[in-house]
């Protein structure tokens, strides 16, 4: 009787076992996505540490003139907030750019510089110099913003989606205090147009206004995925099931209940 429950047991250990990488199987998102321990990491992904670390190129430099050339104490308070907020949002781009596997830029791009340039050009203690600097701050972080939550929405890699989260809420603190100084402009908050902010590191190809943030499937792979899905654990309940009959097989001898009872 230990023999076939033994066999029973081996049974059922060995279907499962042949079962779970079935049940267990990864999607392929395409070439342009990679597998890491934190998900998939695909183009929006790398795109976005890309745009967070060209911000704080640019956006901290910023905040620091508006720190020394501002006689406004509100444009100066917005300038701590930069310089604060993109100091954090720096260190952890960087961190994140090593862990995977992303290179980032080591300087504003050629845009960015013209609007440093304009903030040093502007008089100092003028209200021309706050102007600039509030509505160039505040255009280029509206758009930011719009870009991280589409990114937030639909990766699936949980380093990304923590930083997205992260990145809003210090974006979404310079947007109120950069509101906050009464020098914006609100008919030309889309003056800095987001392909611009977003100019990738040494390359001239067109940048999309709003990057794809999820995998492009169309709708019968999805359909698909489902059905291999469903099919996967129909199987596993078929094939536990027919082991549960073959160790009742074995338990009884194979024989019917009438035939042991005329042996009796």
């Amino acid at each position: 009787m230990l023999t076939r429950l033994a066999q029973v047991v081996t049974a059922i250990a060995i279907i499962c076992s042949l079962s779970v990488p079935l049940a267990s199987a990864q999607p392929d998102f395409g070439s342009e996505y990679t597998q890491t321990q934190f998900g998939p990491m695909g183009p929006a992904g790398r795109d976005m540490l890309v745009k967070v670390r060209l911000a704080g190129l640019w956006e901290g430099p910023a905040g620091r003139l508006g720190l020394q050339k501002s006689a406004n104490p509100l444009v100066k308070e917005a300038g701590r907030h930069l310089i604060d907020g993109h100091a954090e949002l720096d260190a952890k781009v960087l961190e994140l750019g090593r862990t995977l596997n992303v290179p980032l830029p080591s300087e504003a791009n050629v845009d960015q510089q013209g609007w440093i340039a304009e903030m040093t050009n502007a008089p100092a203690g003028s209200v021309e110099f706050d102007r600039i600097f509030a509505n160039r701050l505040r255009a280029a972080h509206g758009g930011v913003y719009k870009f991280l939550a589409v990114v937030r929405t639909g990766t699936r890699n949980t380093l990304i989606r923590d930083f997205a989260k992260r990145c809003m809420e210090v974006v979404l603190d310079h947007i109120q205090v950069l509101e906050a100084t009464g020098m914006v402009d609100f008919n030309d908050t889309e003056a800095i147009p987001l392909a611009a902010i977003a100019a990738p590191l040494a390359s001239s190809a067109p940048v999309p206004t709003v990057p794809q943030a999820v995998p492009n499937v169309p709708r019968t792979q999805n359909l698909a995925q489902d059905n291999d899905s469903g099919g996967t654990d129909a199987l596993l309940g078929v094939l536990v099931m027919a082991a549960v009959v073959g160790g009742i097989y074995l338990w009884t001898g194979g024989r019917p209940r009438g035939s042991r009872s005329k042996r009796q």
